[in-house]
């Protein structure tokens, strides 16, 4: 692919159009980015502290003389963690490479290429973790709960490498991009933040998938296996909160390599530049939030009643399932370009068009029947009400656990936001139209 920069490079995320003033310019290209940079690592690592060392308690953080232990509990790198997380990298990037799988292209970006892929995630979901109990039950080369035990190490070592692995991506969009969907904005702060190429690659390995996949996604199915193991050790037993809690998790990760493919048409591919923003939120802030109630349930067990669990399982999977079916429609409109049928009838599309860097225009279809028909971002919904179900295992005594679902509420609406504003930019009036006739953003009748 040719090593040109683009006409028009891509704004910050969130950020479209002329800003009016002057703060909100300063914000979103300064002040908002290094904010995130000086207080995302800190974070992710007092969340760990705070549930492992002291029960998963928020008052430490209001009484001041207990901040000294506070401090002092903080986790540190190790070289341990660092040969950990390499090792697992170049692992998870030689089964990337070598396992059986087809090619499969993602949606043009916005330069006029069409990125390929490897589909071989099923298979590497399971030799992965075949290979952790091998190594741990079948060989004894470590103890299955070991990633809990050394978990607060691996999070601190983490947030250096991804920091060095940030650094790395920006000075290689600018000196040697993997093709024309690169450029800078002027700003090192937003740059750093947000990246400087869409699809960076090494060698025939996209490094997108890599990272956010291969690495983020399958760390945190391990994670998960090692927090069960954890809790077995300490009370010979797995508790039905955690069953449930971990149970659901996994399923939504069986789910997410099943149709990994089309996470490539997703926001975070088509759209964001790979950075820190990315970078650093799938390699550590996934592994250190995503976990959060399943962490804090090893040492704070919960029988569940019956009807709890049933409830939660049944309504979690329920979720999931409408979740990918939502999905599996969008996915499925706009391989046949409408020609098919949602819930037993002909899918209801509109016309649009779209012009790529390259001056080429586009046609496409734009879905509003079946679940889209319902709101126009109407798969967030069951993605936040699963992350509920497998957070309510962790009881009421404490609020911490439920950290992430409400980040994951904040999040969404967020991309809500962004996304309308892409689509807006993109199709122009053809959005407008899909606005009107889907009325709702995400939640029917109600937002």
């Amino acid at each position: 692919m040719a090593n040109r920069a683009p006409t028009n490079p891509a704004p910050a995320p969130g950020w479209t159009g002329t800003p009016r003033g002057r703060l909100a310019p300063t914000l979103r290209r300064t002040a908002g980015p290094l904010t995130l940079l000086l207080i995302t690592p800190p974070t992710v690592l007092l969340l760990w502290t705070l549930v492992v060392a002291f029960d998963g308690a928020c008052r430490p953080l209001t009484e001041p003389a207990r901040w000294p232990a506070l401090a002092s509990a903080l986790p540190h790198p190790s070289p341990w963690a660092a040969l950990t997380i390499t090792g697992f990298t170049v692992f998870e990037a030689a089964l990337l490479r070598l396992l059986p799988g087809p090619r499969r292209h993602g949606p043009l970006t916005p330069a006029g290429v069409r990125p390929a892929y490897r589909a071989n995630g099923p298979a590497a979901l399971a030799v992965t973790h075949a290979a952790y109990l091998t190594a741990s039950l079948g060989l004894g080369w470590f103890p299955p709960g070991v990633l809990y035990d050394r978990f607060g190490e691996l999070l601190a070592t983490a947030c250096v490498l991804a920091w060095a692995l940030s650094a790395a991506l920006y000075a290689k969009g600018l000196r040697r991009p993997s093709g024309p969907d690169h450029g800078r904005t002027g700003h090192i702060l937003l740059d750093v933040f947000q990246g400087t190429e869409l699809h960076p690659s090494l060698g025939r390995t996209d490094l997108k998938q890599l990272f956010n996949c291969r690495v983020g996604m399958m760390s945190w199915g391990l994670l998960l296996v090692s927090f069960a193991a954890a809790q077995h050790e300490r009370s010979h037993s797995i508790s039905s909160s955690m069953a449930v809690a971990a149970g659901l998790q996994l399923a939504y990760i069986v789910k997410f390599f099943h149709w990994e493919t089309g996470y490539f048409a997703t926001l975070d591919i088509t759209h964001d530049r790979f950075g820190y923003y990315l970078c650093w939120g799938v390699t550590v802030w996934l592994p250190g939030v995503y976990t959060l109630s399943t962490l804090y349930l090893v040492t704070h067990p919960r029988r569940l009643p019956l009807w709890e669990t049933v409830l939660l399982l049944t309504t979690g999977l329920l979720a999931l399932a409408v979740n990918y079916s939502a999905d599996e429609q969008r996915q499925r409109v706009r391989r046949t370009g409408g020609d098919t049928r949602i819930w037993g009838r002909p899918a209801r599309t509109l016309p649009a068009r779209y012009v790529t860097g390259d001056g080429t225009e586009h046609s496409t279809v734009l879905l509003c029947s079946g679940w889209w028909g319902l709101s126009r971002h109407f798969h967030y919904l069951p993605e936040l009400v699963l992350a509920v179900c497998w957070t309510a295992p962790a009881g009421g005594a404490r609020a911490l656990p439920y950290f992430y679902p409400v980040y994951l509420a904040v999040l969404l609406a967020d991309r809500t936001g962004r996304d309308e504003r892409r689509c807006l930019h993109k199709y122009g009036d053809a959005y407008r139209s899909y606005c009107r006739r889907v009325r709702w953003k995400v939640i029917p009748h109600l937002y």
